[in-house]
């Protein structure tokens, strides 16, 4: 939802009042985004204490840069781009970690079995497009009559005069590579583009 003009005044004058150094204009923005900003960093870390020290961290680096954030701009827009910028920062520097790795790939694979409910967000097309440009041409068609259009294997196989059996072949080849897609850090900001979307 838009905010009103007046809303987005009120806004303004606080930004301008933390540019200023003013400790109620940032005690003011941190309660009114608190909680929007903590929802969205508990669905990236899936761990209330790393939303916890996140969330005091970005709020750290607000306080801070204070004086580069431009009032006539949208102050969330701001808080959600630092907030993303952090996520990812910390998921590549835990990545070199074996556990977190190892978590990183359980927490993805069960996106990855969400595959379905990914077809049917509008805003997650994006994602979805990124991850079939990894196929092949065969591979990407199979997959997108069988899980996107909701064909049967028969279905499909009689459509592109294969058999049954290839067209496992190919959902069991695609599988893999959206898997691979989904567990590679360098994908990340893909899946915040999703989960920060309001």
């Amino acid at each position: 939802m838009m905010k009103s003009t007046v809303e987005n005044s009120i806004h303004k004058d606080w930004v301008v009042r933390l540019r200023s150094g003013d400790v109620q204009a940032f005690e003011w923005l941190y309660n009114n985004y608190k909680y929007q900003l903590t929802a969205n960093l508990f669905k990236l870390l899936k761990s209330s204490q790393m939303v916890e020290d996140m969330l005091q961290d970005i709020f750290i680096k607000i306080w801070e840069n204070r004086l580069e954030i431009d009032p006539d701009r949208s102050f969330g827009g701001y808080l959600y781009r630092m907030a993303t910028n952090m996520v990812t920062d910390s998921y590549r520097k835990s990545c070199r970690s074996r556990d977190y790795r190892d978590y990183l790939v359980a927490v993805s694979e069960i996106s990855y079995q969400h595959i379905d409910q990914l077809l049917e967000a509008k805003e997650r097309k994006e994602l979805l497009n990124k991850a079939l440009q990894n196929l092949s041409p065969q591979c990407r068609q199979v997959f997108e009559l069988c899980k996107i259009e909701g064909r049967s294997y028969q279905e499909v196989a009689n459509l592109l005069q294969i058999s049954p059996n290839t067209i496992s072949t190919h959902l069991t080849r695609a599988n893999k590579k959206m898997q691979l897609f989904l567990t590679d850090p360098v994908n990340l900001p893909y899946f915040l583009l999703l989960i920060w979307v309001k």
